[in-house]
């Protein structure tokens, strides 16, 4: 199911009378179990809402999925080490193909479980992230919203009521409202624009705090909880610097996913594949995915597979492949819009980007060549056909400038 809300700009304030708070009340209503997926129409923002019988029991999504995690923890969890690193160990415990909801959610379950954390703490973390992730949807002028029903959901820590969060999203707009700050990001970093005008227009004191702070690391949401302070105090005490133009905001990545980990190869073997270029699979599909490593192996190449198509990108960035074969149609996510996302990246504007599909339509070809797709192969996969446009695409001085 399918559908589509626009949302007047600055009106965010109201969402608790908005055709999106009112689809919140229906799947309620209706005690839907299962996942709403609301996809931003201008970027292909996605994020996820997962239901049991009518109550939501997490979200996930949007921007920076995992510092909005790591902001939660600070402020709920304190007990909980922050380093991403210290997270891998009970990752290891989840198979990301098998559940039905995402590896926070995992993870609050079984520090409760573990009794690391109160049943309380994980409550109010997931209540701060619920409400996070409204406030964002609020901002999307249009949206697009799909729902994948499922008959259970793999565990019920707790169950949201989502009005609270609902009123919260409509007391931080009105703040931002009537501050006129409304127009400021709050997922974007401030960072020192020009130091020296700032040194002469300001005291020692105060240039030496805000060349700490605006290091261009953080987030506005993430000085709020740095400096133990509302967020709207942080916009609004920023405002004066940010329309002089002495300090800008600019966009930063998401912390590291802590379900992916690199682990460095031997030194014998880093040396002896270093050389081969490595392929990369992204498609839901374990068969497809167990069929291209096999010929991906046998004739010569490294090889790495991603099953979760919202996971694609961070995975793909850190990895770099030499070439990558995409599935078309996956759950909350498409072909299309991977690729799509790829080519905004520098390190992935030559790559070729190959899309594997079940429907071989003129219609899907010329809209894969749109969003920048090298070519277009049909499923089932066939070896010759598939080892044919590897050879297309790949050689040994394309993949060495890409490398550079």
């Amino acid at each position: 199911m399918n559908s589509q809300t626009s949302f007047p700009p600055l009106q965010g304030y109201r969402f608790g009378d908005s055709q999106r708070a009112q689809l919140l009340a229906t799947l309620k209503r209706i005690h839907f179990s299962g996942q709403l997926v609301w996809t931003a129409s201008n970027d292909g923002q996605k994020w996820i809402f997962y239901f049991c019988l009518g109550r939501i029991i997490y979200a996930t999504g949007g921007t920076h999925p995992v510092r909005r995690l790591a902001r939660s923890l600070a402020t709920y969890c304190s007990q909980i080490p922050l380093d991403i690193t210290q997270l891998r160990p009970a990752l290891r415990r989840f198979e990301l193909n098998n559940y039905t909801s995402s590896w926070e959610y995992q993870l609050l379950c079984l520090w409760v479980e573990q009794k690391k954390i109160t049943q309380e703490q994980a409550e109010e973390a997931i209540q701060s992230i619920l409400s996070e992730i409204l406030f964002d949807i609020s901002q999307a002028q249009t949206l697009t919203h799909h729902i994948k029903e499922e008959s259970s959901i793999s565990k019920q820590l707790i169950l949201i009521d989502e009005q609270q969060a609902i009123e919260e999203v409509q007391r931080l707009w009105q703040k931002l409202w009537n501050a006129k700050i409304t127009e400021y990001s709050l997922d974007k970093a401030p960072v020192i624009k020009q130091p020296k005008q700032l040194q002469e227009n300001t005291s020692t004191k105060v240039y030496q705090a805000l060349t700490q702070l605006l290091d261009g690391k953080n987030t506005l949401r993430d000085l709020a909880i740095k400096t133990q302070r509302d967020v709207v105090q942080v916009k609004r005490s920023l405002l004066p610097y940010l329309k002089s133009g002495l300090v800008e905001l600019i966009s930063i990545p998401d912390l590291p996913d802590p379900f992916f980990q690199e682990v460095p190869d031997p030194p014998s073997l880093k040396q002896e594949n270093s050389n081969k270029p490595l392929i990369a699979c992204v498609d839901d599909s374990l068969s497809i995915c167990q069929t291209m490593e096999k010929l991906m192996t046998a004739a010569g190449y490294q090889f790495m597979s991603v099953n979760d198509g919202l996971r694609a990108l961070t995975i793909l960035l850190l990895r770099k492949p030499d070439l990558i074969f995409l599935d078309l149609v996956m759950p909350n996510t498409n072909g299309y819009e991977i690729c799509r996302q790829l080519r905004k990246a520098p390190s992935f504007r030559e790559t070729p980007i190959v899309i594997l599909t079940g429907n071989d339509g003129i219609v899907d070809q010329v809209r894969a060549k749109l969003v920048g797709a090298s070519s277009f192969l049909s499923k089932p996969v066939d070896a010759q056909k598939v080892l044919g446009v590897i050879y297309k695409h790949l050689s040994q001085d394309s993949i060495s400038a890409r490398r550079i």
